[in-house]
């Protein structure tokens, strides 16, 4: 009994010392106050080279602005019946920006819109049209704001966003939030701009992390939960595990074919 006694204390100690080194899994555990409030650093998002964009532009008399669409964001060509489009669908017509950061727009030709917000190239374009167009309105969508999201995250993949404002926790809740195996204090954002691979690493234990520039997130941002010792050394032990069990398997396919000869020789020596 007294064996079992020290057994049971010994067992007890080990959770113990695991719960003191498991990972906070709050967010912003810093925070104690019932309300208060945070500053935030949000920059705007610029075009770059390869974006896609989805550029309508409309006015009181569609006729008017027909010649700036492309044929599905015709507005003029839907009403008067010389398109069909189905609307339950999400084919559209998009400009694709070149290497150089320029698209070729109908009547204007070509543009460059690198460097500019989707709400800067909606003005430049509201102006050049309005010489000819009264009263146009341009509406500009970036259309491939896509995020990596992997390591420790319920669901890993690459999610697309319908909106430029983006943060990390907008992020983590597409796919699913983290794991329990997350280490919240130790998520690394990596960013390319101008042909250079950036990286910052942010602690969502600290509400200090809404202040960084990395917390809000831009198009093509990959976003890295790295995984907890534990998880690491499951990992570890699997792969360990998995490599043993294959070469027992070779030893015993191995040793299997050997009797199988030395059956096959005793019975034609008899």
């Amino acid at each position: 009994m007294k064996a079992i006694g020290k057994l049971l204390m010994a067992c007890v100690a080990v959770v113990a010392l695991t719960g003191c080194k498991s990972s906070n899994l709050a967010y912003f555990s810093d925070i104690t106050a019932t309300e208060g409030s945070l500053p935030i650093i949000k920059s705007d998002i610029k075009i770059e080279p390869n974006d896609e964009l989805l550029i309508n532009v409309s006015s009181e008399v569609p006729e008017a602005t027909s010649i700036y669409n492309l044929p599905y964001n015709n507005p003029a060509t839907r009403a008067g019946g010389d398109m069909i489009v189905n609307h339950t669908t999400t084919q559209k017509q998009t400009y694709i920006v070149d290497k150089k950061g320029d698209i070729m727009f109908p009547i204007l030709g070509k543009i460059h819109v690198v460097g500019m917000t989707t709400a800067q190239l909606a003005e430049e374009l509201t102006r050049r049209i309005a010489k000819d167009v009264e009263a146009p309105y341009v509406r500009v969508e970036l259309m491939n704001f896509n995020v990596n999201v992997m390591g420790e995250v319920q669901t890993p993949g690459r999610y697309n966003f319908e909106t430029e404002r983006v943060s990390v926790l907008d992020a983590l809740a597409k796919a699913g939030d983290m794991s329990v195996f997350g280490k919240r204090h130790n998520v690394t954002v990596w960013r390319e701009e101008d042909g250079v691979v950036t990286y910052h690493k942010l602690n969502l234990n600290d509400s200090k992390a809404y202040s960084s520039p990395y917390f809000y997130l831009k198009q093509n941002d990959v976003l890295y939960v790295e995984p907890s010792e534990s998880r690491a050394g499951q990992a570890d032990y699997n792969q360990n595990n998995s490599y043993k069990v294959s070469v027992i398997s070779a030893i015993v396919s191995g040793v299997s074919v050997i009797t199988s000869l030395v059956i096959a020789l005793v019975i034609n020596n008899k």
